[in-house]
């Protein structure tokens, strides 16, 4: 069996600027995932998105099957988020965030202009090569946003227990176990609806979704999820255990078993 979690040939703008030589490598990597994929006796896929893609790509006869990650909900749990605020000097009023890499493919200014007259301080995690256009951003916009840079993995529950609202606002997504974690730890996600995000995220249930490049939509979205924060954090935690790498493993056992039985009788 194969796991598929990176679409490679939307990666192929950073090997090159040119392109010609652009859409040479996409068309490479498409081919190749086609031939690899299509000798699997099953593609496992994170998200629906995600084998949809991998459906159109290999042949009809190879299954494609979605199951999540997991995440691990002993370590993503509620926390209490006082002695990060602390650390960083955060402020008490609502905060809304992200942390993860800085990439431009992740529409992070998205989330920046939905702030820009929000009540609320942006607190972002993670570093890449975006950060300084979106620090840049942010000063022109007069957003109150707080850049902390790489977070080590033993911060994570605490930051995600310390906001109101996660906003994840990637098209790009395969999965978005960030979002994932973020619930685990009870916050709930705005997310765009676009991508694994359209799946990821319930609406009304763990958080709420805007179209891709709706500024006043996600604004609205964080909004109401701050609205809501209360409701929405108790329909976050009543959905761990579906969300547990335990679960995970167990669909993911009863897979091969199928597999395996379905190869014994060729």
């Amino acid at each position: 069996m194969t796991s598929y979690h990176t679409p490679t040939a939307e990666y192929a703008d950073y090997l090159t600027s040119r392109p010609r030589i652009e859409d040479g490598i996409e068309r490479l990597a498409e081919r190749y995932e086609r031939w690899f994929l299509s000798r699997s006796d099953a593609v496992i896929c994170p998200s629906e998105d995600a084998g949809d893609r991998v459906r159109e790509a290999v042949d009809p006869d190879t299954p494609v099957e979605v199951l999540s990650n997991g995440v691990d909900v002993d370590f993503f749990a509620p926390t209490d988020p006082e002695p990060f605020r602390e650390r960083y000097d955060l402020p008490a009023g609502p905060l809304v965030g992200y942390t993860g890499r800085h990439g431009y493919e992740k529409n992070l200014s998205e989330f920046l202009r939905a702030a820009a007259g929000l009540d609320a301080t942006v607190v972002v995690g993670g570093d890449g090569p975006a950060r300084e256009d979106l620090e840049s951003l942010a000063a022109d916009l007069d957003v109150d946003a707080r850049f902390l840079g790489f977070l080590p993995r033993e911060e994570l529950p605490a930051f995600y227990s310390l906001l109101d609202a996660f906003v994840f606002p990637s098209p790009v997504e395969t999965q978005g176990l960030v979002a994932l974690e973020s619930n685990a730890c009870g916050t709930p996600v705005v997310a765009v609806d676009a991508g694994a995000l359209s799946n990821t995220v319930e609406d009304g249930v763990t958080g709420y979704h805007y179209d891709h490049g709706d500024v006043a939509g996600c604004r609205r979205a964080i909004e109401r999820v701050l609205d809501e924060r209360d409701s929405l954090a108790r329909s976050c935690l009543d959905r761990r255990d579906s969300l547990s790498v335990d679960h995970a493993v167990d669909q993911l056992a009863d897979l091969y078993g199928r597999v395996i039985d379905e190869n014994g009788k060729k």
